[in-house]
């Protein structure tokens, strides 16, 4: 006989589920809508792929996104990885004691506050130092909030790092920069690449900071930009169409930083 705790509880499992996913496997559904109307089925079919393909605008924004997400991930990896190395080295000389709430804080804190805030504080950062806005800035304040997500995967993996292995190199000879580039981070470089796959999602997903701080013109619309000026006009399957080549490329990166979380942990086990 089934435990009834049990079956509440699997029972409140799936509605969350459906609650969660059932509107994005709607959304799915209806970008192969051959009908124009959203409310109305017409059919499977892909024409509104080909549509989307072949629209020059959706086109450049997708390349601009591309663009900003690549090139803020890499900075953000550089950057996140070495302030992780430099808070627990730092942590690890002082016999394993953390660098306090406080620090942690400054740390976290642009994955905690607010887009809207983080926002206008780099805009109002950019005129301050009256700087031109576009894809440039975009890049910056991704890079901004991506560092914070890089160095928190990257501290999960050092804080399990067996840090005589690096006395043990330097005993040997080497010195600190090979110790750096051959012991180092080929041990974390798992926990670089998840933390790299999971800033290049967040910056493929966002919008607010981008809308912000793009300037005027299309010439840095990203596509979440994009899908925001189309859908003012209604939702068309069109639109539909590209918000699940977006949703697949994020699940799809997301699914694979969580694989190599995955893969660490058990080799670590």
């Amino acid at each position: 006989m089934r435990n009834p705790a049990g079956l509440l509880l699997g029972s409140h499992l799936w509605l969350v589920y459906a609650f969660l996913y059932v509107p994005i496997l709607v959304l799915i559904t209806l970008s192969f809508n051959d009908s124009g109307l959203p409310t109305a089925w017409g059919g499977v079919s892909l024409k509104w792929y080909g549509a989307l393909f072949a629209n020059q605008a959706i086109q450049h924004a997708a390349l601009n996104t591309l663009l900003v997400a690549v090139v803020s991930t890499l900075l953000a990896c550089v950057l996140g990885t070495l302030l992780a190395l430099g808070v627990e080295l730092r942590a690890h000389s002082r016999g394993g004691k953390n660098s306090g709430n406080l620090a942690d804080t400054l740390l976290m804190a642009p994955m905690i506050i607010p887009d809207i805030v983080l926002a206008i504080a780099l805009l109002s950062f950019f005129n301050l130092l009256k700087m031109s806005l576009g894809l440039h800035s975009i890049i910056l304040s991704h890079v901004v909030f991506n560092i914070a997500f890089v160095c928190a995967v990257v501290r999960t993996r050092l804080k399990h790092f067996d840090y005589s292995v690096l006395e043990a190199s330097i005993d040997l000879g080497a010195n600190w920069p090979t110790t750096l580039r051959r012991v180092l981070l080929p041990a974390i470089f798992p926990g670089v690449l998840a933390g790299a796959l999971l800033a290049f999602t967040l910056s493929v997903d966002e919008f607010i900071i981008a809308f912000f701080n793009s300037g005027s013109g299309s010439a840095s619309t990203t596509l979440p930009m994009q899908i925001y000026s189309m859908i003012r006009f209604g939702v068309t399957p069109e639109i539909n169409a590209l918000a699940t080549l977006v949703m697949l490329v994020s699940f799809t990166a997301l699914f694979a930083s969580q694989r190599l979380n995955k893969v660490q942990t058990t080799h670590e086990d």
